[in-house]
């Protein structure tokens, strides 16, 4: 017999970033789990084929074109999520861009604030948005939210030539730090997860340079790159009611990469 807890019928859960990566691998095990689930992207045609993917575990899914950049896309998406779903009870502030490497006394300000505004201020705009949802909900007797945000390995070690990349990340923990404190008054859990080297469209590029593949494997103890199935159990477990006492977590998931 399953553990209880893990049953998420009847949850409803927000995945930005989630028609791919480490997005829809959270997105599957939630619906595999009994969740309901609504996925932003900023591709239509990568929306299409992931919903294609959720469709078959059996739960309420949609997806939906958001560029959390974009303040009014994002208060837009909410509204029609909750037109679609009646609610949000877990919100993974997931969707974000990666660095393109430029030694930082070379970087620009454009490079500078277009990785802020995907990385830091669309995590704003969407938690913004949940929390307040959270909140007034559990003012009416219903307390219940989970905050996730995924930062990175950047956000606790150093990263050359992705200063910018790093600045949000760890912003994110901070950020998340402040909200378990604020809301969990109202049953509202913050976490933030710190992904390693995952195998991703995000990473292709790094893991078809050899010379990178050399050095970083041999530095990962599990000797295997991550990949999004391995963040299913986690966003399984956060959105269960078996982490209800559990909040302010940075979960390192990076293969003993970091602690080797």
């Amino acid at each position: 017999m399953a553990y209880g807890p893990f049953d998420l019928t009847g949850r409803v859960a927000l995945i930005t970033g989630g028609n791919g990566g480490i997005g829809l691998g959270m997105a599957e095990a939630l619906a595999q789990a009994g969740a309901d689930v609504c996925i932003w992207g900023t591709n239509p045609d990568k929306n299409a084929r992931a919903l294609e993917t959720l469709e078959r575990h059996g739960t309420r899914v949609a997806a939906m074109v958001c560029d959390v950049a974009d303040e009014s896309a994002v208060m837009r998406c909410f509204a029609e999520t909750l037109e679609t779903f009646g609610r949000v009870d877990g919100c993974f502030a997931n969707a974000g861009i990666g660095g393109r490497g430029t030694a930082f006394e070379e970087m620009t300000n454009d490079e500078w604030r277009r990785m802020l505004a995907v990385n830091l201020d669309g995590v704003f705009y969407t938690f913004r948005a949940a929390a307040g949802h959270m909140k007034q909900r559990a003012e009416a007797g219903d307390p219940f939210g989970r905050l996730v945000g995924t930062a990175s390995l950047a956000a606790i070690s150093g990263q050359a030539r992705g200063e910018h990349y790093a600045a949000t990340k760890g912003a994110i923990v901070a950020m998340i730090k402040a909200l378990a404190v604020e809301y969990a008054r109202y049953g509202v859990t913050a976490h933030t997860l710190l992904p390693g080297w995952i195998e991703t469209e995000m990473t292709e590029g790094a893991f078809g340079y050899d010379k990178f593949v050399d050095n970083v494997m041999k530095r990962i103890p599990m000797r295997r790159w991550g990949t999004p199935e391995d963040f299913g159990g986690i966003a399984v477990y956060i959105m269960s009611t078996a982490s209800s006492y559990h909040t302010s977590e940075t979960f390192l998931i990076d293969g003993g990469y970091f602690t080797f």
